[in-house]
């Protein structure tokens, strides 16, 4: 079957092509999956093709490359490691592989694996993220000792703390999509997301990234702190038993 390509505007109709044409001389692919904001059709300037190949090869492997001088994201990998992708996906909360499979355009479409592999996509978009007990609690734990890393050193290296406070700030805004079964978002769609599952949180974030100070800063973290983790450093909690290999 020849590959069908969707309607796109230059350079991104030249660039697929030549993704296409790269895949299948290199690669013996069942499917070729196009998906991103190229195609579609609401590109920014440094927006890159996303391709994903199935194959039946037991190996996967990540390309990047530029065609016509576009950068493209090639994902290849059997239909048991998407199927993998699926269920880790979930658990961490970020459908990436689901998505671009179910929103995205096939391009090529030699085995029934293809549709059977959308079908799944769609039905995984469809549930909410599953991220076990064990795993919500020891996230929590590390944003809540990385806030207090920051805090730690406030006073003689008010830099180093503010660089953590923003890192353990992104880590608490995420988490509380986790905690609520809900997919965490894209970083450029965090904000408006939050707002929307909940609006005071989203101000204090806003407050937080707007805030013209350190002192302000650190002051907004612990509210946004003791509103989603609890929190603001050590405390008790135990794993459960698990197997642990020779």
């Amino acid at each position: 079957m020849a590959p069908q390509f969707p309607p796109l505007d230059e350079p991104y109709r030249t660039a697929l092509r030549e993704a296409v044409d790269f895949i299948t001389a290199r690669y013996d692919p069942l499917g070729i999956v196009a998906s991103g904001t190229i195609v579609r059709g609401d590109p920014g300037p440094s927006s890159d093709l996303d391709l994903y190949v199935i194959h039946a090869a037991p190996w996967r492997q990540r390309v990047q490359r530029r065609f016509n001088g576009v950068p493209a994201e090639i994902f290849v990998n059997p239909p048991g490691q998407v199927r993998r992708y699926f269920a880790s996906d979930r658990r961490d909360g970020r459908p990436i592989t689901a998505h671009m499979l179910a929103t995205g355009v096939v391009v090529l479409d030699r085995d029934p694996v293809v549709e059977d592999l959308r079908r799944a996509a769609r039905e995984a978009l469809a549930q909410p993220p599953d991220p076990p007990a064990w795993a919500l609690r020891f996230k929590r734990y590390m944003i809540a000792t990385a806030f207090e890393d920051g805090t730690d050193v406030a006073d003689s290296d008010p830099l180093s703390a503010d660089m953590i406070l923003h890192v353990a700030v992104r880590e608490m805004l995420r988490y509380r999509f986790l905690s609520a079964n809900r997919p965490i978002p894209r970083d450029k769609d965090l904000l408006r997301d939050l707002e929307a599952l909940d609006a005071p949180l989203g101000a204090l974030a806003r407050a937080f990234y707007g805030a013209e100070t350190f002192a302000g800063r650190r002051a907004l973290a612990e509210q946004i702190a003791d509103a989603v983790i609890e929190t603001r450093g050590f405390f008790e909690w135990e794993s459960d038993p698990q197997d642990a290999p020779d």
